[in-house]
C-alpha cells in the first residue's frame, strides 16, 4: 500500500534521528541559517524556505533557544554564520532502489567524496538521474481519525488521507501544506508533524535481506554531517512493522 510505505519511511527516519539528537539539531540549525541567508530574512511569513525549515525543526523538537540563535546567526549576528549551499546527488542503492540525497555544504569536494564513499562501500552507484521518480509533497501527521479530519483537510486543499498506525497521514501539494495545517489547527486538530518531503511515485519491493542492506545504506548517508535529507523508492513498510511488533 503506497501510502503506508510513505509513512513507514518517515517513521524509519525519525527513529534513526532520535538516536543522534545532537547531530539532528546541528542539521536543523544549518538549514535555518541557510534559509535566513538565502530566503530573504528572518520572518517566516515572507520567507518560505525559513518557514519550511522551522516546521521541520519543530517536528524534531529542536529547542526554541537553538532556533532563535540560528536565525540570529543567519542574519549576521555576533557569532556570524558559515555560508552553505544546497547540493543534490542522485543514484541507486542496493537492490536497485533509487536514492535522492540533499545536502548543505561549505565544501563540495568534501561532501561528494563522503557521499560517493558510502554509495561505493554499501553496494550503490552514484550515477544516473532519479529525481523524476519523486514528487514534492506536503505530509501532515494528525493524531486523529481520517473521518474526523477529512472534510477540513480536503476543503483546505489536501490531496489524500490515509489512516496508518492510529494516526492520519494527510498528503498535500507543496504549495498547500501550510494552508491545510492552518485549517486543521483552526478546527482544533493539532498536527503531530508537518513537512515538505519527496515522495516516490512508485516503490521498490524488497526481500528481508535486501531491506536490511538498504536500511544500513540509508542510515550511513543520513549520518554524514552535510546530508540533510535522504529519499528512496524502497518499500520499508514491512520492515518497520516487524521492528514495531
Amino acid at each position: 500500500m503506497a501510502g503506508h510505505s510513505k509513512w513507514a519511511q518517515i517513521k524509519r527516519k525519525k527513529a534513526v534521528n532520535d538516536k543522534q539528537r545532537g547531530k539532528v539539531i546541528s542539521k536543523h540549525i544549518r538549514a535555518i541559517q541557510t534559509a535566513v541567508r538565502e530566503g530573504g530574512g528572518g520572518d517566516p511569513s515572507v520567507n518560505l524556505p525559513l518557514k519550511n525549515s522551522l516546521a521541520a525543526a519543530k517536528s524534531d523538537n529542536v529547542p526554541v533557544d537553538n532556533i532563535e540563535r540560528a536565525i540570529e546567526r543567519g542574519l549576521g549576528g555576533p557569532d556570524g554564520a558559515a555560508a552553505f549551499e544546497t547540493v543534490v546527488y542522485e543514484g541507486y542503492g542496493p537492490a536497485g532502489v533509487a536514492v535522492l540525497v540533499e545536502a548543505l555544504t561549505d565544501n563540495r569536494n568534501r561532501t561528494v567524496g563522503e557521499v560517493r564513499h558510502v554509495f561505493t562501500k554499501r553496494g550503490g552507484n552514484l550515477s544516473g538521474s532519479v529525481a523524476w521518480q519523486f514528487e514534492s509533497k506536503g505530509v501532515i501527521v494528525v493524531p486523529s481519525s481520517a473521518e474526523a479530519v477529512s472534510e477540513v483537510a480536503i476543503d483546505a486543499g489536501a490531496e489524500d488521507l490515509e489512516l496508518d498506525d492510529g494516526v492520519t497521514v494527510v498528503t498535500t501539494p507543496p504549495t498547500e501544506l501550510y494552508a491545510v495545517v492552518d485549517a486543521l489547527q483552526a478546527a482544533g486538530f493539532e498536527p503531530e508533524s508537518s513537512e515538505l518531503t519527496k515522495v516516490p511515485q512508485m516503490t521498490t519491493a524488497l526481500s528481508a535481506q535486501d531491506a536490511g542492506r538498504v536500511v544500513a545504506f540509508l542510515e550511513a548517508l543520513e549520518e554524514l554531517d552535510d546530508v540533510q535529507n535522504v529519499y528512496s523508492t524502497a518499500d520499508l513498510s514491512e520492515l518497520v512493522d516487524a521492528v514495531a511488533g
